[in-house]
C-alpha cells in the first residue's frame, strides 16, 4: 500500500468515525450509497438479483448491520435474515446468505449470538442454501472461527468463513481450516488493524493472498476468490489451469457497484461470479469501508452523483 493510499484510507476511516459526520451521511448521503448499496428493501433486492441472475452472475445477500448495543436488536437481525431465507426460496433466485457475528449478538453475549447464528444456519439447510459468516476486525477472528467450527461439530455443514490476507496469522487459519473441509472465502481484508498483526504493504497482502488460493484449492476445498484486482483474478485463472483444477471448483467473488462489466465477462468465459449483494437501512459503517479501500472508490460515487 503506497504512502498516499495509506494516508488517504487512514483519514477518510477517521472521519467517518466520527458520529456528527456519521449523523450528517446518513441524514444526506444515502443517494450517494446507491452505488454500492442494492436497495433498503427486501424486495429491492431480490429484484437485483435476478437481474444478475440473467447475466449469469450468482449473488450473496447481506442484511447490512453491526455493532449493535442491545439484543433485541440482534433478535431483529435474525428474524430479517429467516424472512430473508424465505424471499429467496420463494423467488428462487440464485443466491446465498452472508451476515456478520457482530450483529446477531456476539460481543455482547456470545452464546444468544451463536444461538442466532445457528437458527439462520438451520433454516437454509431446509432449503439448501449456504450461510457465509463474515469476518470482522480482529477482535472478533477467534471467535468467528470457533463459531464456524462448533457448527461444524454439531453437523451443520452449510456454513463457511472468510480468511483475511493482510493478517498474519491467515496462513495458519487457512490450513487448519482447509484440512477440516471448511469452505472459504478469500478476500484482502478491509479494516484497519496495526502491523502487529497484518501486513502493511501491498505487495505482501498480494503474495500472502496467492499463498492462501493456492493453498486452498490444493486441499480440494471450493474456494470463493473475492477480489477487484486483475493481479489476483489473472493468477487464479492461470494457477488453476495449470493444477488442471475445473472452474466448478471455485468461484470469484466482487461487490456490488464495482466493476460490474468485468462480472458479466467472467460469467460469459465460464467462470463462476458471485457478486456481493448489501441492502437495508444501516449502509454507513459498510459504504464507508468501501469508500476507504482505495480513492478509485470515491470518484466512482462522485460520478455517480452526476448521472
Amino acid at each position: 500500500m503506497s504512502i498516499g493510499t495509506k494516508l488517504y484510507r487512514k483519514t477518510l476511516l477517521t472521519i467517518a468515525d466520527n458520529k456528527f459526520v456519521e449523523k450528517l451521511s446518513v441524514k444526506y448521503g444515502q443517494k450517494l450509497a446507491e452505488k454500492f448499496i442494492a436497495s433498503d428493501t427486501l424486495a429491492g433486492a431480490l429484484n437485483k438479483v435476478k437481474a444478475l441472475n440473467r447475466k449469469g452472475i450468482m449473488a450473496t445477500l447481506d442484511h447490512l448491520g453491526e455493532g449493535i448495543e442491545r439484543l433485541d436488536e440482534a433478535a431483529g437481525y435474525r428474524d430479517a435474515y429467516l424472512k430473508l431465507l424465505d424471499g429467496i426460496a420463494r423467488s428462487r433466485v440464485d443466491s446465498n446468505v452472508s451476515l456478520k457475528p457482530s450483529q446477531m449478538g456476539l460481543a455482547l453475549d456470545p452464546e444468544t449470538g451463536y444461538a442466532n447464528i445457528r437458527a439462520i444456519v438451520e433454516k437454509a439447510r431446509e432449503t439448501n442454501l449456504f450461510v457465509r459468516i463474515d469476518m470482522e476486525g480482529t477482535p472478533f477472528t477467534q471467535a468467528t472461527i470457533d463459531i464456524v467450527r462448533r457448527l461444524h461439530r454439531e453437523g451443520l455443514t452449510n456454513v463457511g468463513t472468510v480468511i483475511q490476507a493482510y493478517l498474519l496469522r491467515s496462513e495458519q487459519d487457512a490450513a487448519e481450516l482447509s484440512r477440516e473441509r471448511i469452505r472459504l472465502r478469500l478476500v484482502k481484508g478491509a479494516y484497519k488493524e496495526p502491523g502487529t498483526v497484518a501486513y502493511q504493504h501491498t505487495d505482501e497482502v498480494i503474495d500472502n493472498f496467492r499463498k492462501l488460493i493456492g493453498l486452498t484449492l490444493d486441499q480440494g476445498i471450493y474456494t470463493a476468490v473475492a477480489s477487484h484486482d486483475d493481479r489476483i483474478l489473472t493468477w487464479t485463472k492461470n494457477y488453476a489451469a495449470q493444477k488442471g483444477i475445473p472452474r466448478d471448483a471455485f468461484e470469484f467473488q466482487m461487490l456490488y457497484g464495482l466493476r460490474m462489466n468485468e462480472q458479466a465477462k467472467l460469467a460469459r468465459e465460464g467462470y463462476r461470479i458471485r457478486c456481493y449483494v448489501p441492502y437495508g437501512s444501516m449502509w454507513y459503517p459498510y459504504y464507508t469501508r468501501r469508500l476507504a479501500e482505495k480513492p478509485a472508490n470515491l470518484w466512482l460515487v462522485v460520478r455517480h452523483m452526476f448521472h
